[in-house]
């Protein structure tokens, strides 16, 4: 079983960059799913403009070893040489999922935060009831 709980395109549809110096709060439109993306990125490490499609992915683990003993104790440094998930992405956040809202029909809200930087996933329970767990990965790249 992979680590990925949840794995989308999403298309940049705003990028709001007012609030804080080095961080921005994007919006984006999944292009394959009725998903929203509400997210707030550190643009000066990973820079994003209207219109751009990012992968976005969350994941339980980085390890590639299906439920390798690493699920359950945390982020370590990885051996010399050894490939992680993080590998083949730009940008990887460690947060918590905090809060689980319902919505219209069978929509729900995610919503997860990274050291202060949040996420915000709205779409079908379907799509996003994987993400019930208590810590995760965010792994974003173009």
């Amino acid at each position: 079983m992979s680590s990925l709980l949840f794995d989308d395109l999403f298309t940049v549809t705003t990028v709001d960059s007012k609030r804080y110096d080095r961080v921005s709060r994007i919006t984006g439109t999944s292009n394959t799913s009725d998903i929203h993306l509400t997210l707030d990125l550190n643009t000066e490490l990973f820079p994003v403009s209207q219109g751009e499609v990012l992968s976005i992915a969350i994941a339980k683990s980085l390890s590639l070893i299906p439920e390798s003993s690493s699920t359950t104790s945390g982020w370590r440094e990885p051996k010399p040489g050894e490939r992680g998930l993080a590998d083949d992405y730009d940008y990887v956040m460690y947060g918590t999922v905090y809060k689980f809202e319902e919505g219209k029909n069978e929509n729900i809200a995610a919503y997860v935060s990274f050291g202060g930087l949040l996420l915000c996933l709205e779409g079908g329970y379907k799509k996003l009831a994987s993400l019930r767990q208590e810590t995760v990965y965010l792994l974003v790249r173009r």
